[in-house]
């Protein structure tokens, strides 16, 4: 199933050692985390995750407004995914695609494509929407107040 390949992959992520600074420190970042796996014996699903007029069902890989389904792609909703996990906080590019794009070379070029569309579907930008911001040269952030539902037995 697509949603239990994604975020396994998710909970897997380390952090490459940091770019900014001069010697080779390990940055590890404290992940508030959204989506949690599902097991058997918890009997609780993982979180829906709402934001503005939009509700991230992590279960099914879904992302609706309202409750319409936003046609967006599996990267793009990865990169949300990612943005979410770490929401408020600096998002380097280098990590970005790391987490969408696992074990595989892409240039800066495939993410600024699918951030585009992702920031499309949300109509970022419009009608006094703001959920993503972009640092250049550096990364992006996730900006917008975020309500974390868990669903149980």
């Amino acid at each position: 199933m697509r949603s239990t390949l994604a975020f396994g992959r998710l909970e897997q992520f380390h952090p490459e050692p940091s770019l900014d600074v001069g010697h080779a420190v390990e940055s590890r970042h404290v992940v508030r985390p959204i989506f949690e796996k599902q097991t058997a014996s918890a009997g609780v699903a993982p979180a829906d995750v709402s934001f503005g007029p939009f509700r991230l069902l992590a279960t099914q890989f879904l992302l609706l407004e309202g409750d319409k389904p936003v046609g967006i792609g599996s990267r793009a909703l990865e990169i949300l995914t990612v943005l979410l996990e770490r929401r408020g906080e600096l998002v380097s590019k280098q990590d970005l695609m790391a987490r969408v794009w696992p074990n595989v070379h892409v240039g800066a070029a495939n993410l600024t494509v699918h951030m585009s569309a992702l920031r499309r579907a949300l109509r970022d930008g419009r009608d006094g929407n703001r959920f993503i911001v972009n640092i250049p040269g550096r990364g992006y952030c996730f900006v917008a107040s975020v309500d974390v539902s868990r669903h149980g037995n």
